[in-house]
């Protein structure tokens, strides 16, 4: 039986509550703009399409006021370095922290949709409000409605005023767009889409600068939104007039059967209804967030003039380039990753990248691959695969932000780790191998791991050279120290070889090390049988939780997810595979 619903409980409990929260206020909302009585006549206007864009504007109020706090990493650290309570809870909070982007996302697909709704329903409110003032017949309730004045008359009710301009439906936008709600509404709506489709994969990887544009429209969004309600157009009969109901004396739903005419005579609609203003909500739900998010920027903008000094440039092979960097002041934990702006490329683009380095090392560095404009970029302006090197002071400037936690580093809360790195993805454990190397050599009796299995699948040969080093100065010291059995790694090549290299590999089998990285453990060639790797891990660690942490593409992700909770026991003797992927 697998152990996936106890692996993610808080991720489950946390949709749960956000959905079922969703759902409560939105149905909450519809009921009453539905049932409540100071709602009653603008129900009668507009039908039903009044209370389903208000439910919708209610959501949109609350995933607002969500949107924002997934992004702000220093805050999202923050709460990741505080949670200290018991280990079951804390593993699965961070788990969830990990997952800020993806709640980001979801809650951005949620704000598109109810927004699509919520222009839709207006839509049909003002043209039912439109063909109210037009269309009724005189003596009608909705005439009587229509007719009151917006001029010197503060009861209105029908926002929609006598039409200038009725051809192919101009009429209804005209009235739709008179008022602040209308065209601070197509605004927001515009700027919501411009973010949405500019925000796909395609466009963020091959455009980046365009997604970076596009999605600071935020502010237009957030900007547009605290004053779309402030003019109050759907407008609710009173409930407190000089300290009384109207409603308590005007009852709507019993008026609403009595011809106009015979109000004045009738005791219970004698009093004439008072209508009021829609109170604006949007600067409640979102000011909080709004403000910790100017915060975050702040922190974000003093960092950015931070002096950060290149010290060392090292090419490696399979276009891989090596950055160390001082900066006063930085601290950072094992498995952390930074952002990195190059100015002389562009003052706009930040890019994430994994410390390779350990803290207890004079320096911080990243290992880049040059795989496109920007990297490829930055590697020219470091002087790489030029004909004459780079002075030290020559160097490009360059602005760090960060360092931010990610899931990499809750591997020093488990007994036995299981790292597993595809490609450049071994980036984060680069920096957990050498932290891990520096406390067995003074002998740290706080270090809670004793065994670690590191997987790596790279697609050449090239790809090993420039990590093998620290691989093999890692197995010479454990082996020195009588721990050879801490560090269990495979490599995995899964293309690359040559019918020259394949004899070369054939003919060197039997030497004791391997003829390719110069390690003692052999290469593997072709992709890891997982289940059966999951399998025999589980039966060599009974009992124990095994923290998984992977980097490397979404595709092998799910299959390792998939896996770990397939050969997760629920027996207390069983094997529990945690799984954790790194996301930036």
């Amino acid at each position: 039986m697998g152990y996936g619903p106890t692996n993610d409980w808080l991720k489950y409990i946390f949709l749960l509550a956000w959905t079922g929260g969703n759902v409560a206020y939105w149905v909450l909302t519809f009921l009453l703009y539905e049932n409540q009585a100071q709602f009653r006549y603008i129900r009668i206007l507009t039908g039903p399409a009044v209370s389903i864009a208000k439910a919708c504007g209610a959501c949109l109020n609350l995933n607002s006021m969500l949107i924002l706090l997934p992004v702000c990493r220093n805050l999202i650290s923050f709460f990741r370095g505080s949670v200290e309570t018991n280990t079951c809870y804390r593993r699965s909070m961070k788990r969830l922290l990990d997952k800020n982007l993806t709640f980001h996302k979801t809650v951005a697909y949620t704000i598109v949709l109810l927004s699509l709704v919520h222009c839709i329903a207006h839509f049909f409110n003002f043209q039912y409000l439109y063909d109210a003032q037009v269309d009724s017949p005189e003596g009608s309730l909705k005439r009587y409605l229509s007719d009151l004045k917006d001029v010197g008359n503060d009861t209105w009710i029908n926002p929609v005023r006598p039409p200038t301009v009725t051809a192919l439906g101009l009429g209804v936008i005209q009235q739709a767009l008179r008022r602040i709600a209308g065209w601070s509404g197509v605004v927001i709506t515009l700027s919501l889409l411009l973010m949405f489709t500019s925000a796909t994969e395609l466009i963020r990887h091959s455009y980046f600068e365009t997604f970076w544009v596009t999605h600071h429209l935020f502010i237009i969004y957030f900007g547009f939104l605290l004053v779309h309600g402030i003019e109050g157009v759907v407008r609710s009969q009173s409930n407190a007039v000089k300290t009384l109901d109207n409603t308590a004396f005007h009852d709507p739903f019993y008026c609403q059967d009595i011809p106009v005419e015979n109000w004045k005579i009738n005791d219970r609609c004698s009093t004439d209804p008072v209508f009021v203003k829609g109170a604006p909500n949007s600067y409640k739900w979102v000011s909080g967030p709004l403000f910790l998010y100017f915060i975050e920027r702040f922190i974000r903008f003093i960092r950015r003039y931070q002096t950060v000094t290149i010290t060392q440039v090292v090419n490696h092979p399979s276009r891989v380039v090596e950055l160390k960097m001082t900066k006063k002041g930085f601290r950072m934990l094992p498995g952390q990753y930074i952002f990195i702006k190059c100015p002389s490329i562009s003052h706009i683009q930040w890019h994430p990248f994994t410390l390779t380095s350990s803290p207890d090392e004079g320096f911080f560095s990243v290992h880049i691959r040059t795989v496109g404009d920007w990297t490829s970029s930055l590697a020219l302006a470091c002087g790489i695969n030029s004909a004459e090197s780079v002075a030290a002071e020559d160097l490009p400037r360059v602005s760090v932000d960060g360092p931010f936690g990610t899931a990499s580093i809750d591997i020093f809360e488990y007994d036995v780790g299981m790292c597993i790195g595809a490609g450049i993805g071994v980036t984060p454990f680069a920096s957990i191998l050498k932290s891990i190397w520096y406390r067995l050599r003074i002998g740290d009796k706080d270090l809670k791991l004793r065994k670690v299995y590191f997987f790596w699948i790279c697609p050449d040969t090239n790809a090993f050279e420039w990590f093998s080093e620290l691989l093999s100065r890692f197995e010479n010291d454990v082996s020195e120290l009588g721990l050879s059995d801490f560090l269990n790694y495979n490599i995995y090549l899964t293309r690359g070889w040559g019918s020259k290299q394949a004899r070369n590999i054939y003919l060197h089998e039997q030497d004791n090390k391997d003829p390719i990285t110069g390690l003692r453990q052999k290469t593997h060639y072709g992709r890891p049988k997982w289940k059966d790797i999951f399998k025999q891990i589980a039966s060599d660690n009974p009992g124990i939780d095994v923290g998984v942490f992977f980097c490397g593409p979404s595709g092998l992700s799910d299959v390792l997810k998939k896996t770990s909770h397939q050969h997760s026991g629920t027996a207390q003797q069983g094997c529990r595979f945690i799984y954790n992927k790194e996301n930036f």
